[in-house]
């Protein structure tokens, strides 16, 4: 099994320098990020949007960890404390908003939580024809550059008020012993594929374990864990791996139980979910 965390944490990636203003609403900044690279918890006064050109990143909250890939982006509101694990090889792509896209109307209460959202294809495009430098460089915007930013910050705000959210992201117990559980789980969650053998692992009786989650996360082990398989498996499906191969690494016996497992958690058929 490979080490879960085999480098100390790094810093924050100088958010300071690519503060969000009312004259500057939407900041954007990019980090070429190697595989197991790790950012220590922090957090800021105004809201992000984290996403990935390539590769795939875990952001992990208080109370939930979210895989981006690049086919999904995460919004994480203003002071919300968050962590970052490099799953592979990443360009990660951060936009720093003065404001939450929607600060009035019936959806303005959503922009309050974490949220993953999925990432059209305008939004993928105005992200990346975005200007990336930094406060202090020596290179100010001219005024025709601060023209055509404001322009595609109108843009890249109505893209995500109309961005569709995806429920995908796994919950995490505030119990010391249930989250050392899960984050296990998080690291291989393939080493066992029932709540008996996780249960021996943690030192703890499996109606503990079954109890803690119904408690603590509302619901049961075996939901839960299909969570995380799904995250898993999109981060696979990011590198265009066949279903049969997701299946077959996730422990199922056939593509078809797979897909099964795939409807049943969100509705809709892998080839639809991991496109």
């Amino acid at each position: 099994m490979r080490t879960a965390h085999p480098t100390p944490p790094i810093g924050p990636l100088t958010p300071h320098l690519y503060q969000p203003t009312a004259e500057r609403p939407v900041r954007a900044k990019v980090h070429r990020l190697r595989t197991d690279t790790r950012v220590a918890p922090h957090h800021h006064p105004w809201g992000q949007l984290a996403l990935s050109s390539t590769g795939v990143v875990r952001l992990t909250v208080e109370h939930g960890t979210y895989l981006v890939p690049p086919s999904r982006a995460l919004w994480v509101p203003a002071g919300v404390e968050h962590a970052v694990t490099v799953v592979e090889d990443a360009d990660l792509r951060t936009l720093y908003l003065h404001h939450p896209p929607a600060r009035v109307g019936p959806d303005h209460a959503a922009w309050r939580q974490c949220r993953v959202l999925e990432v059209s294809d305008l939004l993928r495009a105005l992200v990346m024809a975005m200007d990336t430098r930094a406060d202090g460089d020596g290179s100010a915007l001219s005024p025709d550059e601060l023209q055509r930013e404001r322009r595609i910050d109108a843009l890249v705000l109505d893209e995500l008020r109309r961005a569709r959210p995806v429920r995908l992201g796994v919950d995490l117990p505030a119990d010391k012993r249930l989250r050392s559980l899960c984050q296990a789980v998080l690291d291989d969650p393939v080493r066992h594929d029932t709540l008996e053998g996780w249960a021996r692992d943690s030192g703890a009786s499996p109606r503990t374990v079954a109890r803690l989650f119904r408690q603590e996360l509302g619901t049961s082990f075996v939901q839960w864990r299909q969570q995380v398989l799904l995250a898993k498996a999109l981060a696979m499906a990011a590198r265009k791996l066949p279903m049969a191969t997701i299946a077959a690494e996730l422990g199922y016996a056939s593509p078809s139980a797979f897909s099964a497992m795939v409807r049943r958690s969100v509705g809709a058929p892998p080839s639809q979910f991991f496109s």
